[in-house]
């Protein structure tokens, strides 16, 4: 049986990952997140590695609901703007 472990490192720790997912992904949100902890870091200048966590996942939370919200109002363009051309087109057609 393969070993489907990947080790990252995230704020000079490391964790074992372990499950069917791809190395280089993991790797790329082990970067992220570390990159995000070190900035935090680097502003508050606390050293608590925990509340450097903490206020990296409320940050990264912060990034996702914001996305979030933008796909939704995109969607919701994306869809009065397809009423609106069913609706021309439904013009169209009765001519």
């Amino acid at each position: 049986m393969p070993d489907n472990s990947t080790r990252i490192e995230i704020f000079d720790q490391s964790y074992q990952i372990r499950g069917e997912i791809d190395p280089r992904y993991v790797g790329e949100l082990a970067a992220y997140v570390d990159q995000k902890m070190r900035e935090i870091a680097g502003a508050s200048k606390t050293v608590d590695s925990l509340k450097v966590a903490v206020m990296a996942a409320l940050n990264i939370t912060d990034e996702l609901f914001q996305e979030r919200e933008s796909a939704r109002r995109t969607d919701s363009i994306v869809y009065d703007k397809s009423l609106e051309c069913s609706r021309l087109l439904d013009q169209v057609l009765k001519r």
